[in-house]
């Protein structure tokens, strides 16, 4: 194991566990695709099982021996920079969970059509900043029948740290990929009808029906569309999809945050004989 104690903060090595954000991390390699950081023992090792290749490794000193000792032993010869929690906590800002947190090379972007063609069921996001929310999403998606997940390219990056411990590890096995930048959500949507798939938008809207449905169980090929934390779908979303359903409320309650209401919507529209 290549263990390096870490006597500077300052060190260049580090400089991307000080930087972190989405866009530097994304961006890191270009042209090459970029780096993400994964935290906590168990996110890290669904990486590595995804095929995820590691660069460098931070880690509590007090949990090389412990939690972090598997991960350890499965990252070869990368460095392992070690220092107290504290240390560490002045490194990146924040108390790590569970005392790891490992650099990995991205992949190549998936496209749209590695997964929708022999899809039955995808969900589509719109502008979903909060990275817990998209996290949320897609261990839901995965774990309620959903074939893929299809995010316009102002949503939260899935691999962001908080998303990826969120999803415990799902965002590294799960398909999902970045809708062009150069196309609206409504465009995609009339892309994909001419493929033969129905369109659902998840909105409060005069046109809405509640859940439940039997057509739209029934339906072959059904793509689930779900908006930003604040506003919902965009107006031109909306009315690009062929139905509107909304979750009955109660109490006075008007809606769930879109990750509750994703895990309802997609066991509710799942695919059925």
């Amino acid at each position: 194991m290549n263990t390096i104690p870490i006597t500077d903060l300052d060190l260049p090595e580090l400089a991307l566990y000080r930087e972190r954000a989405e866009t530097q991390l994304m961006h890191a390699n270009e042209p090459e695709p970029g780096v993400f950081i994964a935290e906590s023992p168990k996110v890290i090792l669904r990486a590595l099982d995804a095929g995820f290749a590691p660069l460098s490794v931070v880690v509590d000193e007090a949990q090389m021996d412990g939690e972090a000792a598997e991960v350890l032993t499965r990252v070869g010869e990368i460095p392992v920079y070690t220092a107290p929690e504290p240390v560490l906590r002045e490194l990146v800002g924040y108390k790590m969970v569970r005392g790891l947190l490992c650099m990995m090379q991205r992949k190549q972007a998936p496209t749209t059509e590695a997964f929708v063609k022999d899809a039955k069921r995808i969900a589509i996001l719109e502008r979903v900043t909060n990275p817990t929310n998209v996290g949320a999403i897609m261990r839901s998606a995965a774990a309620l029948g959903i074939d893929g997940v299809l995010l316009s390219a102002d949503c939260s990056d899935p691999f962001y740290r908080r998303s990826a411990r969120v999803s415990m590890g799902t965002v590294f096995m799960f398909p999902w990929a970045y809708l062009p930048e150069n196309k609206s959500v409504a465009e995609v949507l009339e892309e994909l009808r001419a493929q033969g798939w129905r369109s659902v938008a998840m909105a409060l809207s005069e046109r809405a029906h509640l859940l439940g449905d039997e057509e739209l169980n029934r339906t072959e090929k059904l793509a689930i569309v779900l908006g930003s934390e604040g506003e919902g779908l965009q107006g031109e979303t909306i009315a690009a999809c062929d139905d509107t359903v909304m979750i009955q409320m109660y109490y006075g309650v008007d809606s769930l945050n879109v990750a509750a209401a994703s895990a309802v919507a997609f066991w509710e529209l799942r695919a059925r004989s």
